[in-house]
């Protein structure tokens, strides 16, 4: 059932707004609250009038959009995630993150508008964007750092995998001239290496 919305509903939409819901959530909840009014697509002129009557409410909504997007365009959330062996966060950032995170800093904008240009699974450097009201949108920046406590542990099993390392090389090397082996065999990576391995792209990223 399609209902234009007279109020902003949270999770549905914004003044103006033409929504599909089900028909028991319009006679039940939206109607009888004069949160919105029926957008029956064959009666034009009812449709028509209901959006003038809303033009008011609707000019109102999109200006407060709009100081919104001024805001939101100067943006940069700092987000700090733990990682795994292989880089990736443990839980991606998701749009509600982003919404919560925004309502800390006063700005409230609902997951459904915000949508991300690549899914946020490791750390780094983001863009995300919301859409305020129709024709309003902002773009904001989502910086997202690996937990310096954890930083700082992958450093230093980064240094001693390094020094590990070097030991080997030695130790083959050594082997090889007195004759006993024909150098350093390759041997499987333990999640501690890759996760210093990792931690050794970060350092020199």
């Amino acid at each position: 059932m399609k209902v234009i919305l007279t109020e902003r509903v949270p999770t549905l939409g914004n003044v103006g707004e033409i929504v599909n819901v089900s028909a028991g959530h319009a006679r039940n909840y939206l109607l009888p609250n004069s949160l919105a009014v029926v957008a029956d697509d064959s009666n034009k002129k009812s449709l028509d009038h209901s959006q003038k009557m809303l033009a008011k409410k609707m000019d109102v909504a999109k200006k407060a959009a709009e100081e919104t997007k001024t805001k939101l365009d100067q943006v940069t959330l700092e987000i700090t995630k733990r990682v795994a062996a292989n880089g990736r966060l443990f839980g991606a950032v998701s749009s509600l993150d982003l919404s919560k995170l925004l309502g800390d800093q006063g700005l409230e904008v609902e997951k459904r508008m915000i949508t991300l240009e690549t899914p946020i699974k490791t750390a780094g450097k983001f863009t995300a964007k919301a859409k305020l009201f129709e024709g309003v949108e902002s773009s904001f920046s989502v910086n997202v750092t690996i937990d310096a406590k954890q930083l700082e542990d992958m450093k230093r099993k980064a240094e001693a995998a390094k020094k590990a390392k070097e030991k080997a090389k030695e130790a083959a090397a050594a082997a090889a001239e007195a004759g006993e082996g024909e150098g350093e065999t390759e041997t499987p990576l333990t999640e501690e290496q890759k996760l210093a391995e990792e931690a050794n792209k970060i350092v020199r990223g």
